[in-house]
């Protein structure tokens, strides 16, 4: 069942409608009659390991000495 409430109403009744997700229902909050939001029970989500592997390593001969403009920008001439 799909319950749809404007948004005064689900501050108002925030623990109630809680309640009704919890319990199997689908809760819309809208503003002026148009959905906005959907109340959902949280899904926690599997901590990858390893995940940015996949990205180039940093390479210290990539980068040379720093860039005397960029660095006077920053710092000013010293």
């Amino acid at each position: 069942m799909r319950v749809t409430v404007n948004i005064h109403e689900a501050t108002t009744n925030l623990s109630r409608l809680i309640e009704e997700v919890l319990a199997g229902k689908s809760v819309t909050i809208a503003k002026a009659g148009k959905p906005l939001v959907d109340l959902v029970l949280h899904q926690n989500r599997p901590v990858v390991i390893g995940a940015l592997r996949e990205l180039p390593a940093y390479d210290d001969e990539t980068f040379d000495d720093p860039d005397e403009a960029i660095s006077s920008s920053f710092y000013g001439d010293r």
